[in-house]
């Protein structure tokens, strides 16, 4: 990102804002993530659904009925997702929060690396690869090594170790309703917040794109910091474009050196 005069004032405006704020949660998208080599699902040329049908292999239909098409097209994203570590934007929110200028993150990523970069309360509103469900007696699993290196090397689909039945990932399909506690927790995060980072998401997927709303109708402050344009950027109080790596943690060490 240019140090341009007007990108150093919104990097000021803020980290006033984050410092000011009495409550302050952050929404973030695949955009935190693709500069730990996570592709995101929607970018023209290289999302993930410029290549594939989301209908044909993410659906809970597809998962179903077709489940070597689903396990095929899940491999590689589970391998790049296994294999990926936090960049600095996903650093930056974890000082954030051990300093007490960040109460929760709400992620529609599925990745954990927020949690692996140390930040605490994470709520993971689209799931996680992390742990797997059993479809016949419905038990959860862990993602062990084991599992992964099945899946990841031999191709190999989890069967549960309970009734061995087929097991799926915690990741939400389509046709799937979001986790209701997670849910829940997002939304009480979202009305009880004074300031909303909104970080690395195109606001196109709902229902988490109506989080900001329900944010700016409640009277918070919205910064949205993403490689593109949003619908909401003109109501945001901070919109800047470029790479989360570089902005987010500009404006943490900016919230913390003034701190001092």
């Amino acid at each position: 990102m240019l140090p341009t005069a007007e990108n150093k004032n919104l990097i000021q405006k803020a980290s006033d804002l984050i410092s000011q704020a009495a409550y302050c949660v952050a929404l973030t998208g695949a955009g935190i993530s693709t500069p730990s080599g996570i592709p995101d699902f929607r970018s023209p040329g290289s999302g993930i659904w410029t290549k594939y049908s989301p209908m044909e292999v993410a659906t809970l239909s597809a998962f179903r009925y077709h489940p070597d098409r689903f396990y095929d097209w899940l491999r590689p994203f589970v391998g790049k997702l296994f294999g990926a570590d936090p960049n600095p934007a996903h650093y930056a929110l974890a000082r954030l929060e051990e300093n007490n200028l960040l109460q929760a993150i709400i992620t529609q990523n599925i990745d954990a690396l927020h949690q692996k970069a140390g930040s605490k309360n994470v709520i993971e509103v689209h799931g996680t690869y992390q742990t797997l469900t059993c479809m016949g007696c419905y038990k959860q699993v862990d993602t062990n090594q084991e599992i992964l290196n099945d899946l990841l090397n031999d191709g190999k689909k989890p069967y549960c170790p309970h009734c061995g039945e087929l097991m799926k990932p915690d990741i939400i399909l389509y046709e799937e309703q979001l986790p209701a506690e997670k849910w829940r927790s997002a939304r009480q995060e979202i009305m009880a917040c004074d300031l909303l980072l909104i970080l690395g998401s195109s606001l196109t997927v709902t229902p988490a794109c109506d989080l900001p709303l329900s944010a700016l109708g409640n009277g918070a402050k919205i910064i949205i910091l993403n490689y593109s344009h949003t619908h909401l950027d003109d109501q945001a109080a901070v919109s800047l474009q470029g790479d989360l790596a570089e902005i987010l943690p500009l404006i943490t060490t900016k919230v913390l050196d003034e701190k001092k």
